[in-house]
């Protein structure tokens, strides 16, 4: 062994031994991200494992009895103005329709958690046998909650879980993407779309939010751990309802106090289209934007080669699907999961087709053809 390797061999173990933290080495993104989707990386919200939505599964003796209950669902949204959310829907709806279950409800609370509340309130009116919902707030709509799961109604869960919530008993179960995976798939997206360099701003949700704090804490960790070349030089949070308008101002003022960023993470597509346009009006057309989600707004711009480069997706569709079925789980009594996630799917311009089929079981929409062309 060399003197000049041995001495740095030496060095480094000296600095592990005494609990010194080793510099971060350069991860190469291609091959992280290759790696993404093969496992899951996020728990649930209260440190659940997960399990597989492959593991859902009903029989035809099972299908049976559900049809012969002539059950009824409500969908209580935190927000349906995106396409993560109507792919939801669509998937619930198609697996609730195979399975004899009537919709009575879809409700839009805006992501106000009194507006939650009410909208809950309302359905219950209805006495639906199961509520499929994500809580816009864990802490404030947890009574609203608790009362449903009183009056009779089963309760499965997107994404985030009431404070206090057990599964099994409080609720059925919940689904989730792996949005730790999706944050830790985007910091290689952004890597990659940078060259491994650059200063770069984060736009996240401020809010106490289960799923969208996972995706900036693995965003940050996967930054700081794997590319010691890119520094996070500003970060702004969020607060809606309207998180186009809120990511512009806060990525337009990035831009003028940060001149140097060469790229902007945003918590999702709704935010990473004011960012696009905060880009444009900031005359920054070489602007790396990589975010969470594949909304159709996002995938055009990929599309166009605009300053979209990358991003992860959901699969909110099979999320739909797999809620459902485990909402028949409920009306069976059936012991289920109490935490399943769907792994997350890294984008960029080369498989958006085929992702988009992935993620919505449908071909890419005629305006996102139009922008490959």
């Amino acid at each position: 062994m060399r003197i000049d390797t041995l001495l740095r061999t030496s060095a480094l173990c000296l600095a592990l031994g005494l609990g010194f933290a080793a510099p971060a080495l350069a991860q190469d993104p291609a091959q992280a991200l290759a790696d993404i989707g093969k496992h899951v990386m996020s728990l649930g919200p209260n440190g659940e494992k997960p399990e597989a939505a492959s593991t859902v599964s009903l029989s035809d003796e099972e299908l049976a009895k559900i049809k012969a209950m002539k059950a009824k669902a409500a969908i209580v949204m935190h927000y349906a103005g995106n396409d993560w959310s109507q792919a939801q829907i669509e998937g619930l709806k198609s697996q609730f329709d195979k399975m004899g279950i009537e919709v009575i409800a879809t409700t839009d609370a805006g992501f106000k958690p009194d507006k939650q509340v009410a909208d809950i309130e309302t359905v219950m009116a209805q006495k639906p046998n199961i509520i499929v919902s994500i809580p816009t707030d864990p802490v404030a709509t947890a009574a609203a909650y608790k009362a449903a799961a009183a009056g009779g109604a089963k309760l499965v869960f997107m994404d985030n879980v009431p404070q206090g919530f057990k599964a099994g008993t409080d609720y059925v179960s919940s689904v989730s993407a792996d949005n730790y995976g999706n944050g830790v798939a985007t910091a290689h997206l952004l890597a990659q779309a940078l060259g491994g360099k650059g200063d770069v701003g984060l736009i996240f949700h401020a809010a106490d939010f289960f799923v969208t704090k996972q995706r900036y804490d693995a965003v940050k960790k996967t930054l700081a751990e794997n590319y010691p070349d890119i520094k996070i030089v500003a970060e702004r949070g969020i607060g809606g309802p309207d998180f186009a308008g809120d990511a512009e101002k806060a990525a337009g003022a990035m831009l003028v106090s940060n001149p140097s960023i060469k790229g902007i993470w945003a918590v999702w597509d709704v935010p990473a289209e004011g960012v696009i346009s905060a880009a444009l009006t900031n005359g920054r057309d070489d602007l790396v934007i990589v975010n969470c989600d594949l909304g159709e707004n996002v995938a055009i711009n990929m599309a166009g080669n605009g300053p979209v480069k990358g991003l992860s997706a959901q699969r909110p569709y099979d999320q739909g699907v797999t809620e459902a079925m485990l909402a028949g789980y409920g009306l069976l009594n059936k012991p289920a999961p109490a935490y399943v996630a769907l792994p997350a799917l890294p984008v960029t311009k080369a498989n958006l087709a085929d992702a988009w089929q992935q993620v919505y079981h449908k071909p890419v929409t005629d305006k996102i053809k139009q922008s490959m062309q």
